[in-house]
């Protein structure tokens, strides 16, 4: 990030608020504690600086807010994040169930003109290799929320939209299904009592959970 911007610590900290606002949940210091793998203290001791930058806001009841500032900021970090997701696949080749790791250590110290020359040589992508908007230079973001794939009835056909990045396992076993970003899925047979989805990727047939359905975005085809 530019000059007189948070730490890298801080940045982790807004990003994970911003997920979890946009995931409909509360920022609470317990969830921002679970998902950064720290414990409560230390989420309080940086929400108390956060607080003190004008970032961030911790009201009882309601968790803890982005302030419009702590919001740029926390879009500029998901920016860097997809595009160089998308750079480390798309020109490096790098597979996708690798690239979130890659770009969480690089997130962070990339310059804003190696920000807009990656941006260049994309052609100004709009979304990631797993689907997730990329958030404007000016901070606009697409905040659609779309379908999940167990919402489909039998019969039904939707294109995937957005996967969820945060198990490189899980990534590898979509791909090996064909459930990726742009593949058209078709809803065959949903059992009973929440049992399995039978579903048709590209031709062939799988059985996924429910669970897992839940977590893949769709659109209708």
């Amino acid at each position: 990030m530019g000059d007189g911007m948070p730490s890298q610590a801080a940045g982790d900290y807004l990003k994970v608020i911003y997920k979890l606002q946009s995931g409909e949940q509360r920022a609470t210091t317990s969830a921002i504690a679970e998902r950064l793998g720290v414990v409560p203290a230390s989420v309080t001791n940086m929400v108390k600086q956060l607080s003190q930058m004008n970032l961030v806001e911790h009201t009882p009841y309601r968790g803890v807010e982005l302030t419009p500032l702590g919001r740029k900021v926390a879009l500029e970090v998901i920016r860097h994040h997809r595009l160089i997701e998308l750079y480390l696949t798309e020109v490096l080749g790098f597979s996708w169930d690798k690239v979130d790791a890659e770009a969480e250590r690089l997130e962070h110290v990339i310059s804003e003109e190696l920000e807009d020359r990656m941006a260049d040589a994309l052609g100004h992508p709009t979304h990631d290799p797993h689907g997730d908007p990329i958030p404007t230079k000016e901070g606009d973001i697409d905040t659609a929320i779309h379908d999940a794939l167990a919402d489909l009835e039998p019969g039904q056909s939707a294109v995937v939209q957005r996967v969820s990045d945060a198990d490189p396992d899980l990534l590898r076993y979509l791909a090996s299904l064909g459930l990726v970003p742009r593949a058209t899925v078709e809803m065959l047979d949903k059992a009973p009592f929440g049992g399995p989805l039978t579903i048709r990727v590209g031709g062939t047939q799988h059985a996924v959970g429910r669970e897992l359905a839940s977590s893949i975005r769709v659109r209708p085809s």
